[in-house]
């Protein structure tokens, strides 16, 4: 059963950083991994996604601020996330892509 838990969000300020983890048991080192993030009132949407081979992708909205990491062939993703605007407030959630399993979400909150 593939379970996940991300952790490491929390309030900060504009212009701040965070580092979230999304530690996942359950599910092989070449599973697809997502970052997604839901805002209050808003669809969930995807921030990037890591795969098993070490290679990553951004949503055009978090290229420049966002970087997902994965140690290749590894189950556990991080998400570093720089230069935190109020826009970004929202729950984070990690996906294991292959069996469609979701985390229970994380809270990023950032004050102007």
């Amino acid at each position: 059963q593939v379970q996940l838990v991300e952790s490491g969000g929390g309030q900060v300020q504009a212009g701040g950083s965070l580092n979230l983890t999304c530690k996942a048991s359950g599910m092989t080192g070449e599973d697809p991994v997502g970052w997604y993030r839901q805002a209050p009132g808003k669809q969930r949407e995807l921030v990037a996604r890591s795969y098993g081979n070490g290679n990553t992708n951004n949503s055009d909205f978090a290229r420049s601020r966002y970087i997902i990491t994965r140690d290749r062939g590894k189950t556990t993703n991080y998400l570093q996330m720089q230069n935190l605007k109020p826009q970004d407030t929202a729950v984070y959630y990690c996906q294991a892509e292959w069996s469609k399993t979701w985390g229970q979400g994380t809270q990023v909150t950032v004050s102007s």
